[in-house]
């Protein structure tokens, strides 16, 4: 049954929320004067959808005033357009989303978000044949086990033994404009292997590519993978770890690992519904900062309780000792490879649900680097773009507000920040090339495979 609160609950609701002192702060008394109180939130079935999952079930939105359903979608496209029609909301968003269609990449639509959902949280996943043969080409430690990160150079002997036996090398990513396409293509890059330019006519990705990207749903990776359609691909949480208890694949590298504590999914809202509904829009920031607080407070105490919300059918549907695999601070690569990655999915510490600047830039650098931006852009344009889809305004007030009710410290918070993060340096960053998100065109003259600042697609 999809979540929902029925509206005949309502007062019934809110007059326990009022006088039940155990339950709220006196401050809360002052509830949001919301301007839409019932709403529909869209969301994909991935653990990074914890925090609506989280703030439904914990009452966060009721505190809030709101009466929310929760309903999974069959994929992002779906979940972008309905967004865009009013159908939903609000939803859980691939962070590339809200910018690809500011900026009229795909449909076009002025999308927000004002709301980080999660840092990394994703894996790429080979087949067991792929890794048998990247196996020699990876060093072992000393207690046999492969040392990780992995690097793509591992796979680049094999991709040039399935060109030399005239067979394509398939993986799978989620969408032409999710982090996983870009973290895959960063992968590949990083290693000498060209992931394909997207052209002006044809859209595919594949154009010069040494290894051939596509489109598939996240639920349906380890299908398609077993069927031996793709022979890797990158996706988030469960499926990762889901071809590790099915037996087919191995996931050889996390994103923790190709950019420590990157960035990922994103609450995504049209500008329409977010100017037409302030306090709304107020409310369920405040009702999702809580969630995540939740999520990794006491050192992750919450996580066993966050993994059996998430294995309902509602929410991800998935065993709970496959969620649990990577959500309780470790990740599972050869079966019985189980490491300690306690950073793999964080919702919180790091200030991870501030929507920063930088993060929105280095999507669009990637956007670029591939020709999905096919010309290009001053500085200042990356700036713009970024302040007109990130709104850190409204998260800090929303965030200043939990602060006064008791829910939240101001250590929490990055009250003075300009937007953008300190540069990542070249130790975190699976290349070795450092992020400055105030420098976008320097930081793409630096990476060694992409376009260059006057470059353009050919043969597109």
């Amino acid at each position: 049954m999809t979540p929902t609160r029925k509206r005949s609950f309502k007062s019934a609701c809110i007059a326990g929320l009022l006088v039940g002192s155990s339950l709220v702060s006196p401050a809360m008394a002052e509830m949001l004067d919301v301007e839409k109180d019932e709403l529909k939130l869209g969301f994909i079935k991935l653990t990074d959808m914890a925090p609506l999952a989280v703030a439904y079930e914990l009452g966060y939105f009721e505190e809030e005033g709101l009466f929310v359903t929760l309903e999974p979608q069959a994929n992002w496209k779906v979940l972008l357009d309905r967004v865009i029609t009013g159908e939903l909301d609000g939803a859980h968003m691939l962070a590339g989303q809200p910018l690809a269609a500011t900026i009229g990449y795909g449909t076009k639509a002025h999308i927000v978000t004002p709301f980080s959902m999660d840092l990394n949280g994703n894996g790429i996943t080979v087949s067991n044949e792929v890794w048998d043969m990247m196996k020699p080409h990876i060093p072992s430690g000393p207690d046999g086990k492969p040392v990780h990160p992995i690097k793509a150079d591992a796979l680049k002997p094999v991709i040039e033994h399935f060109k030399a036996e005239g067979k394509p090398f398939n993986m799978g990513m989620v969408f032409p404009v999710s982090t996983h396409n870009y973290e895959l293509r960063y992968w590949l890059a990083a290693g000498g292997i060209h992931p394909g330019f997207y052209g002006e006519t044809d859209v595919s990705g594949q154009l010069q590519a040494d290894a051939l990207l596509s489109v598939t749903p996240p639920p349906q990776m380890p299908s398609t993978l077993e069927a031996g359609t793709i022979n890797g691909y990158c996706v988030g949480e469960p499926w990762n770890q889901q071809a590790v208890f099915k037996g087919i694949g191995v996931p050889v590298v996390t994103d923790y690992e190709i950019w420590k504590n990157n960035p990922e999914k994103v609450f995504g809202l049209s500008k329409a519904f977010v100017d037409a509904n302030p306090n709304t829009t107020l409310a369920l920031t405040k009702a999702l900062i809580r969630a995540a607080k939740w999520l990794d407070e006491n050192n992750n105490a919450n996580r066993a309780e966050a993994v059996e919300i998430l294995s309902r059918s509602e929410y991800v549907g998935a065993d709970y000792e496959v969620i649990a695999n990577s959500m309780t601070g470790t990740f599972e690569y050869e079966k019985g490879d189980q490491r300690a990655v306690p950073d793999f999915n964080v919702f919180y510490r790091y200030y991870a649900t501030y929507p920063y600047y930088s993060d929105a830039v280095w999507y669009l650098t990637q956007m670029r680097r591939w020709g999905q931006i096919a010309q290009f852009k001053p500085d200042s344009w990356y700036d713009e773009t970024a302040r007109s889809v990130y709104r850190p305004d409204i998260y800090i007030k929303a965030a200043g507000m939990l602060l006064e009710e008791g829910h939240v410290a101001e250590e929490e918070f990055p009250w003075g920040s300009d937007g953008y993060k300190a540069p990542t340096p070249a130790a975190d960053i699976i290349d070795g090339v450092p992020y400055d998100g105030k420098t976008p065109n320097a930081y793409l003259e630096s990476l060694s495979i992409g376009l260059k600042s006057g470059e353009v697609v050919s043969g597109s």
